[in-house]
């Protein structure tokens, strides 16, 4: 069952904002618990983090998919949905694959969602273990024009080397 979160922040965060945010809000976690604990640990502190930023969110929502005009239920759950735009899968592994990046770029095509982080908590320093994957596919949701992605309180934070695409994970 999805959890959601009461939100205190106004509405008008651009998915950059947003993003900055929310990996404002893994760092702290990480910084708090390092490597090693279990991804629903750092679910729950993670959410914990959101909620005190004012964002709202849903946990292990479900994920049905289209066929022939229907939905099934093929046990597709997305970690988390911050903000009903951003898809965060969240990993504890020794490192991120070519299959992580594939399971996210799949949530964000089955959702419709523009944008997703994919974030692994098992790495002594976390920005190692971040991706930041778009869809782009024509029937996404609409987002902001694509502008370069500077967060300001990450400053020396390498963004550039994070931007996946769907074409770059298929090769």
């Amino acid at each position: 069952m999805a959890e959601a979160a009461e939100t205190l922040m106004p509405r008008a965060l651009g998915l950059n904002q947003l993003t900055e945010i929310i990996i404002g809000a893994a760092i702290e976690v990480h910084r708090a618990t390092g490597p090693g604990s279990m991804e629903s640990v750092y679910e729950q502190c993670l959410c914990y983090e959101l909620s005190q930023r004012g964002l709202r969110f849903q946990r292990q929502v479900e994920l049905p998919v289209k066929y022939n005009g229907i939905k099934l239920d093929c046990g597709f759950r997305m970690d988390m949905l911050v903000e009903d735009a951003i898809v965060l899968e969240l990993k504890t592994v020794d490192e991120l694959l070519p299959i992580h990046s594939a399971q996210l770029l799949t949530y964000l095509k089955l959702s419709g969602k523009k944008l997703g982080l994919l974030i692994n908590f098992n790495e002594a320093v976390l920005k190692r273990g971040l991706r930041r994957l778009a869809n782009h596919a024509p029937d996404a949701a609409a987002a902001e024009p694509s502008a370069p992605f500077a967060p300001s309180a990450l400053s020396g934070f390498d963004f550039l080397s994070l931007r996946l695409s769907v074409s770059a994970v298929n090769k």
